[in-house]
């Protein structure tokens, strides 16, 4: 029995709390950095203060997606409870965010934020895959890149249209713009107001009807009992790692973020040696081990995709860290944050990202559809990567920031390619009842490059390239050349037998 088809007003209403929640995201993205040298942060240390956005993806998806595949409340449903409460604690998150009065506040409500994103944003990943039948995951996924690139439009033109309003966009040293201030509460809002529509017009099918619908592809395999059979090498292997990553920071004396890294590794080395000791025990119900045993468990197109994704998303990482510095410095001939120049270069940078998140909106419906049928998945993904790879690149060759919008587009092709290729390959390829926990531990693919990028790139830049954050897009464009090298080696079932 397949699942019935989705109309277009159906599709839509799916899909559409993601507005919201790209609103939020947008608003982050483009405007941390610029709160955090507002209130007098030095540019080699965003990185550090950036750590807390990856991280909190890291540890909450994989939970959020494991919780989620096991939920059921009744007529408020499998996905739609996560929906909701990430929404309330973002959109609070959001209000109180433009009012930090020091630069600890900041990022401990960065933290939060990020934190109640990702618990609305995961499980929508495993939704389109549990509300469409396999043929119209391709477009179901478009509809909901659409939704994210308008809703990034959306956060990131809001403060340049409150500064065309003759809102303030200047404020005394260690103050937020009123611009941004603004731009906050109307996202906590919008976030909110457009996540309740979706828990409001969609009902999920329920245990039993989920059950007679046609199995995916790839049964699910019991990891648990898989996991009781390994050894502790990979374990030990871990943890020699991230104390070997220790003893490098210490010796070379890099930044202190770099010791967040081999903490991580540690983490998981132990957190591995409990999981395959409580599945040796016979304990198959817990969390931990279903986690970590679904991990090592990913079918093999999954992990194929997951080196595509963890170049990828360095260079998104890398990009929105740098680019607000990288255009005032080398754009507007500034690096003074409390100038009027530095925020009218801050305000440039977000009508930049509007236009590859609008780009992004429209090369979704119309350009990745009409690629995918003719090239396939896989090549389309390939051309947005160098799309990506040449746009960055060119940060380097334009100086009138006008131009760089040329930059914009090809960024934006790539972001849209991003969003919607990799997850229309996944959902026909993997088991029904692990939808969730395998979106959320896809995430780890985006997550670890970003804490890569935020632990080790202020190391590397502080000693080659002081004060010079342009050469960050050099390794934009390089790590997506890497990434579309990677993606050859994916087959998806559109284009052939997944592998």
């Amino acid at each position: 029995m397949e699942k019935p088809r989705q109309s277009r007003a159906g599709l839509w209403n799916i899909s559409f709390g993601f507005f919201g929640i790209q609103i939020g995201f947008a608003l982050q993205n483009a405007n941390m950095s610029r709160i955090f040298q507002s209130l007098g942060e030095d540019i080699e240390k965003l990185p550090g203060l950036w750590v807390a956005a990856p991280l909190t993806g890291l540890l909450v998806q994989p939970i959020i997606g494991h919780l989620s595949d096991r939920t059921w409340l009744g007529r408020l449903g499998r996905r739609r409870p996560y929906f909701l409460a990430g929404a309330i604690m973002a959109a609070i998150a959001l209000f109180i965010m433009p009012q930090s009065p020091a630069i600890w506040f900041a990022a401990t409500m960065l933290w939060i934020l990020d934190a109640s994103l990702n618990i609305s944003m995961e499980p929508f990943r495993a939704f389109v895959g549990d509300m469409l039948r396999k043929d119209q995951h391709s477009v179901g996924y478009a509809v909901q890149t659409a939704f994210i690139g308008a809703g990034a439009v959306v956060g990131s033109l809001f403060p340049s249209l409150m500064d065309a309003m003759g809102v303030a966009n200047v404020a005394p040293p260690g103050e937020i713009p009123d611009t941004v201030r603004y731009a906050f509460w109307f996202g906590g809002v919008a976030l909110f107001v457009s996540v309740l529509w979706t828990v409001i017009t969609t009902r999920e099918y329920d245990p039993a009807e989920m059950g007679r619908f046609a199995a995916s592809p790839a049964e699910a395999v019991p990891t648990v009992r898989a996991l009781a059979s390994r050894n502790y090498r990979a374990c030990f292997a871990w943890l020699a790692a991230g104390l070997a990553v220790m003893a490098i920071q210490q010796q070379f004396s890099l930044l202190r973020e770099v010791l967040l890294l081999g903490a991580l590794l540690i983490a998981y080395g132990l957190a591995s040696l409990i999981a395959i000791g409580l599945a040796r025990r016979g304990n198959e119900t817990n969390m931990l081990s279903s986690i970590v045993g679904d991990f090592s468990g990913m079918p093999p197109i999954m992990k194929r995709l997951a080196l595509v994704q963890f170049f990828s998303w360095s260079a998104l990482f890398i990009m929105w860290i740098n680019t607000t510095p990288i255009v005032a410095q080398y754009h507007f001939g500034t690096t003074d944050a409390a100038s009027a120049t530095y925020q009218t270069a801050a305000n440039w940078v977000g009508t930049l990202f509007a236009v590859y998140n609008g780009v992004a909106a429209v090369a979704a419906l119309t350009l990745l559809p009409w690629l995918s049928k003719r090239i396939g998945q896989a090549r389309t993904h390939i051309a947005g990567l160098i799309c990506g790879a040449l746009g960055y690149g060119s940060f380097f060759l334009l100086r009138d920031p006008t131009h760089l919008i040329a930059s914009e587009v090809l960024i934006g092709i790539f972001w849209a390619s991003v969003l919607a290729m990799p997850y229309a390959i996944l959902a026909s390829s993997l088991p029904q009842g692990k939808l969730g926990i395998y979106m959320g531990l896809f995430n780890i693919f985006v997550v670890v490059p970003q804490l890569l990028v935020a632990t080790v790139m202020g190391s590397i830049m502080e000693a080659f390239f002081p004060g010079a954050p342009i050469y960050t897009m050099a390794f934009a464009s390089g790590t997506l050349l890497l990434a579309a090298a990677a993606m050859t080696r994916v087959t998806p079932l559109t284009d052939g037998a997944a592998r």
